[in-house]
This record gives C-alpha cells, structure tokens and sequence, in this order.
C-alpha cells in the first residue's frame, strides 16, 4: 500500500441488490463499483467469500478456498443460454428487498444452479478443465467433501460412518464412484464462481478499485479442510478435536467465547515449511488487492479450550508461530497487501508482532469515545500505517450505536468532535468526518452510514444467532446525491 491517503467503503457481496434473493456478482456489483470511482473510492472492502455453513456467517465456511454458490449471478446464466427467466421466476428465493431469507435460497439455489449445471456440456470446455487441473489441491476434497454431506442430509462430517469419517482409502474411492456427478456439479459452481468473480475484479481494477477481501484466521470444524488434512490441527486419532478457538472470559462476557474453531498444529506447519499457509494466502492474493487476516493476535498467542467444554472459562493461552509465519510468507510470496486486525485486547507481544509485520493494523472509531478511559482509538493518538473505521461489519450502524451511547460517552464524543448539535445524523456525520480527517492512510465507511440507516441494517451482532448477515441494500437507495456527498468528502480530506 502506497503513503497515499485513500478511502473505501465496506459493502458485503450478499447486501447488494440482486433480483433473485441475495447479491452476486452481477450487473448490480458492477454498478457499485461504478458508483465507488464516480465517488472517489481507492477500495471496495467486502467480508470472506466462502461457501457458508450453520449460521450463514461467511466466518463458517465449508471451505477456506471454495467461494460462496450464493454469489454466482443467475442473470449472467440466463445470457449463457443455461437458465431462462420463466424458470427462475417460478423459484420463490424471497420477496425481501431489504433482507436476504437464507432458507429460501438454500432451498431453490442450488436446484437452479444444477438445471444450469446439466445443460453446461462441461466434457468439451477446455476452460473447465483447467480450472479443475489448477485448482486440483483443494477442489477435489472440497467437492467430494460436499457430496458425501448431502449423502448425509448435511450432517457434520463427526457424524459420518467411521471409514469416510477417518478416510480410508477403499471408502474415499466408493463415494467417489458413487458421487462422480454430484462431485462435478460442485466443480462447475467453483468453476463459475471463479469466472464471474474474476472478471467482475478485473472490471474493479480497470477502474482503480482495489478489493479488500476478508479471512478468518481459523478455519470451521466441520469443513473440507478440516476432513481432508487433519494433521493440519490439533486433531486426535478419532478426528476430534483436542482443544478449540475461544476468548476467556472479560468485561463483556463472564462466559467468554466459545467458536469451537479448531486450532492449528503450529509444530507441523512449520515441519512443512507453512506450506497450507502459503497457498491459502496465494490463493487469496488471486482473490483480492488487500486481505484483512482477522483475529491477528492469534499468531502471537491463542486461547485453547478442551474439547467439549460448554464454555470458555477454563482454557490456556498457547504460543502461535509470530513472526516465523510472516517471514516464510514474504520468502516464498514477496510482499504482501495485509490489514491487521488487531482488535481487542492486546499485550505488549502482540503490539510487537504487529509492529515487526509492518501490516498497518485497525482503529476503530466507535471504540474511542470512552469518557473514563481515553484510549488509542482517538484520532490525535494513531500512527500513519493504520485503517480506520467508524464501525465494522460486527457493529452496529452509527446511529444505532448512538441510540445506546450512555449520556456520558456522547457527551465526550460531542466535545471531541466540536458537534453543538444533539441531532443523532449530525453525530453520525462528524464521525465519518472525523475517520476521513485522520492521519489514517486509509478510511473505510460502510456504506450504511453514507445511507443514514438505523440499527435495522446492523449486519451481524457477535454472539447470536438469527438475525445476522441479512441487511440489504436497496439500488435506489444508492442516489446520485449519496455518491455526491462521499466524492466531495473524499476530496475535502485528501483521500
């Protein structure tokens, strides 16, 4: 990243507008990112692009490399000759433009993407087999993968018959015979994944937007990573889990947080030469411009929970790999574009880490205003190589974090930022104003807050289950006026 002062906004893939039930990567993104160079925009910020499990949290995926069906746009399947529009209208994918019902587009995704999967001739498209040839090292296990879970109704893969569970061999070569079509059909959602994604980045970066993408430091138990290389992880004979990813309990939790991700072998990894690590981030350096790794301070130190335990209170914090990781990766990748997410609670090692990574790491704005505790998220205190944010995807909109301020904390905000208003959209603006002011090199905004939208159109709240990854955005919404403002703000502060 350049000393340049840029900006960008975040916009989850899912929270376009789209016709048929959740944003893709159709016409409706390339529209975005027209609007993002009309407004002066460096970055299109966005959140992992995996193929999402229980929860529908896009930090659960079925695969650390496999992109989310979801995504690929049926409209462009329809101009293919693949689909017609008869016959997606007689799916019901919701009728919400504001929010997405994931039980619908589980229900009617994937039967529209196998009409389209068996009228592909994929025997004759070179494009397609090189696609599978490239990509072999994770695409056959993820497919297979998937085809044995829906052999099982979609059942965790700790479920499955021992034989398949623990890969044996002469079971692996069973499901693969008796699964060959079905295995294919998620070959072909890869393949057309990819295609459409590519091309729409490339369009982004035709027109100076980089992509800043998104991974989970950790990767889902129940996934293809976890089931084809278990040595990867602290994984016993069984296939179970030892210990598990977590935060111990604090001042927010007295439970703390139990993700139940499992944790990395990091003896083994380094035995390898990192070598998982450095495909997953090339392949992620394929993906996108910028990648914000969450949860970097488990490269320093991790909390480890035994498997099984109901909560977090009982766990031991354990040594990550540091700067050995980081080293390797530069060695064998050059330099690499990578935000820090350094939130939380951090020691003096993982303030080091983060310094020695030379990654810039984030502020977030919506954490500063404490008026017992002033803290390094103010403006006056970040260095030059940092992102700043007013909020993330795991807060809630600006005005409806204003709405839960205590009369205190607002107050302090209030006499920080000069605002002589109690009008909660003139707060909500100073603080975008205040994140694009800053010495920060770069400034992401969701685009929710340019859209003055309540805590309605929160995107996920930690922690729970049900309402999160929903919000939407409608088109209109997006007006010339909005695109205006930001382009004109842009220019005021440099950006």
């Amino acid at each position: 990243m350049s000393k340049e002062r840029k900006s960008g906004i975040l916009l989850p893939v899912a929270s376009l507008p789209a016709k048929y039930g959740i944003g893709t990567m159709g016409k409706e993104a390339y529209h975005f990112i027209d609007c993002l160079k009309e407004a002066g925009q460096s970055f299109w910020q966005i959140l992992p692009l995996g193929a999402t499990g229980y929860g529908d949290s896009p930090y659960q995926s079925f695969s650390t490399f496999a992109g989310n069906p979801y995504y690929i746009d049926l409209e462009m399947l329809v101009e293919e000759g693949l689909l017609t529009e008869e016959e997606l209208d007689a799916f019901d994918f919701g009728d919400n433009e504001e929010y997405i019902d994931y039980e619908k587009i589980y229900r009617c995704r994937f039967k529209a993407l196998r009409l389209a999967y068996e009228r592909c001739n994929l025997e004759y498209n070179g494009a397609f087999w090189e696609f599978v040839g490239e990509n072999k090292f994770w695409l056959e296990d993820y497919a297979l993968f998937m085809a044995i879970k829906n052999s099982y109704d979609g059942k965790s893969f700790a479920e499955w018959d021992d034989d398949i569970r623990l890969r044996k061999e002469e079971a692996l070569q069973r499901c693969k015979n008796l699964y060959a079509d079905e295995i294919n059909f998620y070959r072909f959602q890869q393949f057309y994944f990819m295609k459409q994604w590519k091309k729409l980045k490339e369009y982004a970066n035709q027109n100076g937007i980089g992509i800043i993408g998104d991974i989970p430091i950790y990767v889902a138990f129940d996934s293809a990573d976890t089931w084809s290389e278990p040595k990867l992880f602290q994984i016993d004979e069984e296939g179970l889990p030892v210990s598990v990813a977590g935060c111990p309990p604090d001042a927010f939790s007295d439970l703390g947080q139990l993700w139940g991700n499992p944790l990395y072998d990091w003896k083994y990894h380094k035995e390898t030469g990192y070598d998982w690590w450095i495909r997953r981030m090339f392949h992620c350096r394929k993906l996108y411009d910028v990648v914000r790794v969450d949860h970097f301070r488990g490269f320093d130190s991790y909390y480890a929970i035994p498997y099984g335990n109901e909560d977090a209170k009982v766990g031991e914090w354990e040594e990550g790999p540091g700067m050995d990781l980081f080293n390797t990766m530069k060695d064998r990748l050059g330099e690499m574009q990578v935000i820090a997410e350094d939130l939380g609670f951090l020691t003096e090692s993982v303030l080091q880490l983060v310094k020695d990574s030379t990654f810039p790491g984030m502020k977030v704005l919506q954490f500063a205003f404490d008026h017992n505790n002033p803290n390094d998220y103010l403006p006056h205190n970040y260095p030059h190589n940092c992102v700043v944010y007013t909020g993330t995807h795991d807060n809630d909109t600006l005005l409806g974090w204003l709405k839960e301020l205590s009369a205190e904390d607002r107050a302090f905000a209030k006499e920080y930022m000069h605002v002589l208003t109690d009008n909660d959209e003139d707060i909500a603006e100073a603080v975008i104003r205040l994140a694009m002011s800053s010495v920060a090199k770069i400034c992401i905004v969701p685009i929710q807050e340019f859209l003055k939208k309540d805590g309605s159109a929160r995107i996920n709240k930690p922690a729970t289950l049900g309402d999160n990854w929903k919000w939407r955005m409608r088109r209109e919404e997006l007006t010339g006026e909005v695109v205006e403002k930001i382009r004109r703000m842009t220019w005021l502060y440099g950006r």
